[in-house]
This record gives structure tokens, C-alpha cells and sequence, in this order.
């Protein structure tokens, strides 16, 4: 009985998860750049106590086994902003302090480098971007123009194995993999819309959430039922 209890309280805890996660999706939906996360989850046998590890005397259990994020392109959303930048394609524009983000909704920072709104510098072939003048132009090749002058280039990297990057603040990423610089056409006055689908996510929070109330239920009902045999036994 007590197994019963752990396995519904294992579906119980997986579900609270995905409701973390939906709800962290929803609430990132406006921001330029976000890449929605799923849970993969996995499913293990508990043998019958005093019994073989066979599969037909067990119970399935269930654990988070990692969050995946998903890295699909978001829609290029005209602002006309020309410090606003979107990668059409693949990549990640490189940020001082081995950051790397898709998150194009740049500003110039109290030192004249195009930063993010959160104080990191946009990295260029030759190091931070310094664009202090009246007039930014950043053409499709991602090289940068302050009057008409050219500034450097963006730093566009990308990597073989994406799952291997974490997600920090500000929507940005780091790994310990060696990305590799690549060329991917650059939309000035353009950002990247997340990829969540917010009625998706939504739907998807609302049956999480009644499967959690469910795992609920019978956690409940097990402890009644417990209850019940402790109190009968006793008589």
C-alpha cells in the first residue's frame, strides 16, 4: 500500500513540474528570444518486496530525467528600433563574458557598446562593439555602421550539441562547448518573438493540473485506506 502512495506521489511531484515549467513558458511569452522548455521524464520498475526484480510483480514510477529547451525560430517582429537585431536562421549572437543569447533587444550602454538591456556587451570579430555616433546602420551581414563608418562585424556562434546549453538570466545561454562562428543574415530593426504557442502552454498547464489533482486523490485515498487496516488490526 505504501508503494501505492510512492508511485501516485511520484506522478504527483512530475506533474508539479510540468505546471512550473508551462507556467514559466506563459510567462515568457513576450519576451524576444525565449525558447519554451519541456520535461523528459522517465519511468522505472520498483520490485515486490521479497521478489525477483520481475517486471510483471513491480510498480512503474516516474521522475523528471532532465529539461529539455526547445530551440525552434520565433517570428521576426518589425519594431523599427535600428538598435533592435534578429538572426534569421540559426545561431546565437556571442556576449562578453561567454554568453550567447537570440534575444536581439540591444541598447548602447553608458560607455558607447551595444549592450543588453542587462549590462552585457555584444561581442564583434574583434571584441565589444563600440557605436558611439548619431546614426546605426547594421546590414544583412551583420557588420555594423556608425556614420557611415564600419565598426566591426557581429559575432554569430552556433553549436553542435544545443542541448548542452544552459539557460542563466536574461534569457542568455552558457556552455562549455567551443562554438563555431557562422553567417547568418542579420534583420535590423527586427526582434525575435519567443516560440512559446500561449494557448498551447495554457491547455497544457489545465491538464497537468487536473492530473496533479488526480495524483492528489489517490494519495488520499491510499492514507484512508491505510488508516483504515492500521485501525482494524488494532481491534
Amino acid at each position: 500500500m505504501y508503494k501505492g502512495i510512492y508511485i501516485a506521489l511520484s506522478g504527483a511531484v512530475l506533474k508539479q513540474r510540468h505546471l512550473d515549467i508551462f507556467a514559466q513558458n506563459v510567462a515568457n511569452a513576450s519576451t524576444p528570444g525565449y525558447k519554451k522548455e519541456r520535461i523528459s521524464f522517465k519511468d522505472y520498475i520498483i520490485p515486490v518486496d521479497n521478489k525477483p526484480p520481475l517486471v510483471e510483480d513491480g510498480r512503474t514510477m516516474s521522475e523528471t530525467s532532465r529539461v529539455i529547451t526547445d530551440f525552434s525560430g520565433g517570428t521576426l517582429l518589425r519594431t523599427g528600433n535600428p538598435l533592435d537585431l534578429a538572426i534569421n536562421g540559426e545561431g546565437f549572437f556571442a556576449l562578453e563574458g561567454g554568453r550567447f543569447t537570440r534575444n536581439g533587444n540591444f541598447r548602447i550602454d553608458s560607455a558607447g557598446y551595444l549592450a543588453t538591456q542587462d549590462n552585457f556587451k555584444v561581442l564583434g570579430s574583434g571584441g565589444p562593439i563600440s557605436v558611439q555616433g548619431n546614426k546605426i546602420d547594421v546590414n544583412a551581414a551583420g557588420e555594423v555602421f556608425v556614420d557611415d563608418v564600419s565598426v566591426g562585424a557581429l559575432r554569430i556562434v552556433d553549436f553542435t550539441e544545443k542541448e548542452k546549453l544552459q539557460k542563466v538570466n536574461g534569457g542568455a545561454f552558457v556552455t562549455d562547448e567551443a562554438g563555431r562562428e557562422i553567417t547568418s543574415a542579420v534583420s535590423q530593426g527586427y526582434l525575435e518573438a519567443s516560440n512559446v504557442e500561449t494557448m498551447r502552454e495554457i491547455v497544457q498547464m489545465l491538464t497537468s493540473l487536473r492530473e496533479f489533482e488526480s495524483y492528489q486523490k489517490m494519495i488520499q485515498s491510499f492514507d484512508e485506506a491505510s488508516s483504515k487496516v492500521t485501525n482494524e488490526m488494532g481491534k
